[in-house]
């Protein structure tokens, strides 16, 4: 089993999407990885030869910023807009919908279950 940025690669998965489990790694980089690697696209990871696991590690820890490394710089950013108290920095800081989205009715993946509005009585 290869591990790869503190993850483990699926074996029976080809190359191109097992390089897609590691966070900040989509389809268009694994892509580059691979044709920079010369690696085939119909390659599996149990397939992978020891030298082509280290290759691959190699290019991502020099190249890429994933994992850890990444996840710290996005919310080190949303930290920042917070501290600046600027309009996304609010909306941030009230757990609201950020990039323009209604309110009204919809965002309830971002505001959470809905609250009955409490001593209310006809």
């Amino acid at each position: 089993m290869a591990r790869i940025a503190g993850v483990n690669m699926p074996t029976g998965k080809r190359v191109i999407i097992a390089l897609q489990y590691i966070h900040g790694i989509g389809p268009k980089k694994a892509e580059e990885i691979t044709t920079a690697l010369k690696i085939p696209a119909e390659r599996r990871v149990n397939q992978l030869s020891d030298a082509e696991v280290l290759q691959i590690r190699e290019m991502i820890d020099r190249d890429y910023l994933v994992e850890g490394d990444l996840r710290r710089e996005v919310s080190m950013n949303i930290k920042r807009l917070m501290d600046l108290g600027c309009y996304r920095g609010l909306r941030h800081r009230r757990q609201l919908p950020v990039r323009g989205q209604r309110t009204h009715t919809n965002a309830r993946t971002r505001k959470g279950k809905a609250k009955p509005i409490a001593g209310k009585k006809k």
